[in-house]
């Protein structure tokens, strides 16, 4: 079930167009167009100035002295947040306009795409943010001369696009639109849902499941290495902590959520097109597009990272802000003097 159709439970397992529907499980449409298209608009702000001041930070940082391994991987992930941000606009148009799509069946298939792109880079590029600090910390003198140069660091770069593409492009293969395009599905619709359902599965486990597994791995001896050595350095320690908390509050906010009533919903339309309609199956389509608002908020809270990662991120962001605050008053003055 999802927030462009209403599900015949009469449907044959061929999905037939043809067969005539006996009983509908409405769904709430109405809810789901006020709450995706205010926080699409919400996340869309918050994504183009948080990831445009965290790139301009690093490329700022570039000129004095060379990106290290750690930036290099949250640079990937600053890019992949602006490639979905700037299709939220469609989709904030799209639930404005009561779920009414209005820019092609090309474009739909692109922004859906791009989605799931931002979604498995971000965990992604997380992941190997996470083991990169791990063995900064358990093992740094294995690291010593290891990450001094930036062509292994491009290289994972290169294999974490690569690997993320290869799991998104089949869902270029599954209708995104209705017969008359002017529905955008977020998944697909019922004529393909015997073959999209396992493949959403498997990129669960491939492009979620597993890579959690490595964070927690990776994390839980972060923590009991920190705990036990008293030698390291408290601003280590502490950057450290904090990067901790944030992937973990990222994967249980905006992930684990989200993977959960992805696959629930899916199966819950299965079970609809078998004759089932209950109340349990129309929570699990609120629950999910909930979900889905907390999963595209990533893209805004990604670029703590900047703060995580950069010790003179905060200062330099302060100083932007400041010489912003002398512009504004300078011509604050300039107005009175010549009123």
């Amino acid at each position: 079930m999802q927030e462009e159709e209403v599900v015949s439970v009469s449907d044959t397992t061929n999905f037939s167009l043809s067969t005539t529907v006996s009983t509908m499980c409405p769904i709430n449409r109405t809810f789901t167009n006020r709450y995706l298209s205010a926080v699409y608009l919400i996340v869309c702000l918050l994504g183009l100035l948080a990831n445009g001041l965290g790139l301009w930070n690093l490329c700022a940082g570039s000129r004095r002295s060379s990106w290290s391994t750690l930036s290099v991987l949250v640079c990937n992930l600053g890019v992949a947040d602006l490639l979905y941000v700037i299709t939220l606009p469609f989709l904030v148009t799209y639930y404005l306009q009561g779920g009414v799509w209005l820019f092609g069946k090309g474009c739909c298939r692109l922004t859906r795409a791009l989605f799931h792109l931002n979604l498995y880079a971000s965990i992604g590029f997380l992941t190997c943010i996470s083991v990169h600090r791990y063995l900064g910390i358990v093992h740094p003198l294995k690291m010593l001369g290891r990450c001094q140069t930036l062509g292994p660091s491009l290289q994972l770069s290169a294999l974490v696009w690569g690997w993320v593409i290869i799991q998104v492009s089949p869902d270029f293969f599954f209708s995104k639109t209705d017969t008359s395009g002017t529905r955008c599905h977020d998944t697909t619709g019922h004529e393909n849902l015997d073959t999209y359902l396992p493949y959403i599965l498997a990129v669960t486990m491939t492009g979620f499941v597993v890579p959690f597994l490595i964070i927690i791995g990776c994390y839980c001896h972060v923590v009991v290495v920190l705990w036990r050595n008293e030698n390291v350095d408290p601003n280590l320690k502490r950057r450290s902590i904090k990067l901790v908390v944030l992937v973990m509050v990222l994967f249980s906010v905006c992930f684990l959520p989200y993977h959960v009533f992805r696959n629930l919903n899916l199966l819950s339309r299965s079970w609809q097109l078998q004759g089932f309609c209950t109340q349990a199956t129309k929570n699990i389509y609120v629950f999910y597009q909930v979900t889905r608002g907390l999963a595209s908020f990533n893209s805004a809270l990604n670029p703590l990272l900047y703060l995580m990662t950069s010790e003179d991120c905060v200062s330099r962001i302060r100083t932007l802000g400041q010489r912003a605050g002398q512009s504004l008053g300078s011509l604050w003055v300039r107005r009175a003097q010549r009123q």
